[in-house]
């Protein structure tokens, strides 16, 4: 029996968080340079979000660069930044075959002007799109993300527009990048690593975490139907006993 055949459609993970991590490592062993892995991660982009559109996953969110990758050699920064506008322009085409709406969470504007410029072109090409949401995490951290919604709760505070003894969880999320998405249910880490990386820790709080060895241009659609199956194992208490889960 296949794997995806095994899923239980109505159990589905609304929303999938990825640190696709391995790309260096996996190009290392093929006695490539790094850049040549990041080419190759592509390939399972393509593979996983047709693979959760297939199954009924609503949202994709995937961890394509970190405040921090911005200290790396300049050569791969900059062969990430073409290998995002030049995958950016490929793909949406294809994105709009099957009905997969792009979005882009993170500090944007760091951005070199030609990526952000094809980025914004492809979420609007896009945006009338209904079905999977593919979400990109770009010069994006949480640390980051948390700080500039303190800075705007405090200046709304300031100019009365916000209370502060009124600030609740639901007003939190209103300044965070992700406000139009619901949280990760499953947040997938791939080539080992057991971290979270500065990603999504607000909205990561109760997601089931999957952590697989693969390096990430060896995982495919199979990897994937595997960890929604673990996810579909899992007791999600959210500070309940199992004992009041029964009695639902």
């Amino acid at each position: 029996m296949s794997l995806v055949t095994q899923i239980n459609k109505e159990k589905v993970p609304q929303h999938i968080a990825i640190i696709m991590d391995g790309n260096g490592r996996w190009a290392k062993k093929q006695g490539e340079n790094r850049i040549y892995g990041h080419y190759e991660g592509v390939n399972s982009v393509r593979d996983v979000v047709a693979a959760a559109g297939e199954v009924g996953v609503k949202y994709i969110t995937l961890y394509a660069f970190s405040t921090e990758n911005w200290n790396r050699p300049k050569e791969e920064v900059d062969a990430l930044m073409e290998l995002l506008v030049s995958t950016i322009t490929a793909e949406t085409p294809q994105l709009n075959n099957k009905n997969v709406r792009l979005q882009a969470i993170g500090n944007l504007n760091s951005l070199p002007p030609a990526c952000l410029q094809e980025l914004n072109e492809s979420i609007e090409l896009t945006s009338k799109n209904t079905g999977l949401t593919l979400v990109l995490a770009l010069s994006y951290s949480s640390k980051w993300e948390l700080i500039s919604a303190v800075k705007q709760i405090a200046a709304d505070a300031k100019n009365g527009l916000v209370n502060i003894e009124d600030i609740t969880e639901k007003n939190i999320e209103q300044y965070l990048c992700t406000k139009h998405i619901p949280d990760p249910e499953l947040m997938i880490r791939t080539s080992g690593e057991h971290r979270i990386s500065n990603f999504l820790l607000w909205q990561l709080a109760y997601a089931e975490f999957y952590f697989t060895d693969k390096l990430w241009p060896d995982f495919r659609k199979d990897d994937l139907y595997e960890a929604i199956l673990n996810y579909q194992n899992r007791e999600r208490r959210f500070g309940k006993t199992s004992d009041q889960l029964t009695q639902l």
